[in-house]
């Protein structure tokens, strides 16, 4: 590629970025396509006049992308970790709950015909989309635990010791559980204290995460540097060609 084509090149990718400079306030997608189409032209007209192959940028560039990939959240309960993947919260897990009050106790049972108390617990947290085991000692080990009952939120699963009974934290000082033989699926004022629990345990997050703030536009000056710094790089490169 001759020197005259070089800086006819360089003259376009100016032109591209003086463009994006002028249109910051359109939208973000937009501003990102362009800037990586300059950024593509760039490394091309580069690697024409250092004789480098672009292979590097691109393998890089995929690389980037994926480290940067939002990693898959699990809809799987699991010790020591939120079950995140169905974006429910602790608040939808008392929700939906509250369908099956009245329901009668049967043990074994997981349907409005009829539930025990872990399995009162599995369907509910079946109807957000998060997968539980079936048993109380079982669902005692997922989910992370919370220190104590003045730590605890709606949603938290509270264990008593011998982990023969398990209830859901209402709030408020109440829980929501399937009592005994001959009783319902009710809410009930919370009559455990701290010294009698084996663990509490948070399944799903308490709230809903906060949205992730929109990326930053760069300034002018900060693009003006660049822009002069990548065309003396190439500006360098094709004295070092020309020699």
């Amino acid at each position: 590629m001759s020197v005259d084509a070089v800086l006819s090149r360089i003259a376009d990718i100016r032109s591209q970025i003086d463009a994006l400079r002028g249109g910051t306030t359109t939208a973000a997608g937009s501003a990102s396509a362009s800037g990586e189409a300059a950024s593509g032209a760039f490394a091309d007209a580069l690697a024409t006049a250092t004789g480098t192959s672009t292979g590097a940028a691109t393998t890089g560039t995929a690389a980037t992308d994926s480290a940067t990939r939002t990693p898959s959240t699990s809809v799987d309960a699991g010790r020591g970790t939120l079950a995140t993947g169905s974006g429910a919260t602790g608040s939808d897990v008392v929700e939906d709950a509250k369908k099956y009050l009245g329901v009668p106790y049967v043990f074994g049972g997981t349907t409005r015909s009829g539930m025990d108390c872990s399995g009162l617990v599995q369907t509910v947290f079946k109807d957000l989309g998060v997968t539980m085991p079936r048993v109380v000692p079982d669902q005692a080990d997922m989910g992370v635990p919370v220190g104590s009952l003045k730590d605890a939120k709606p949603g938290d699963l509270i264990i008593p010791k011998g982990e023969q009974h398990i209830v859901i934290y209402v709030g408020d000082g109440k829980v929501l559980h399937a009592p005994r033989p001959g009783k319902d699926v009710r809410i009930v004022d919370n009559w455990y204290k701290d010294s009698d629990i084996a663990t509490i345990r948070r399944i799903v997050p308490s709230e809903a995460a906060a949205p992730t703030a929109a990326r930053s536009v760069p300034t002018t000056g900060a693009a003006q540097s660049v822009t002069d710094l990548q065309t003396a790089a190439l500006l360098s490169a094709m004295r070092g060609s020309a020699a």
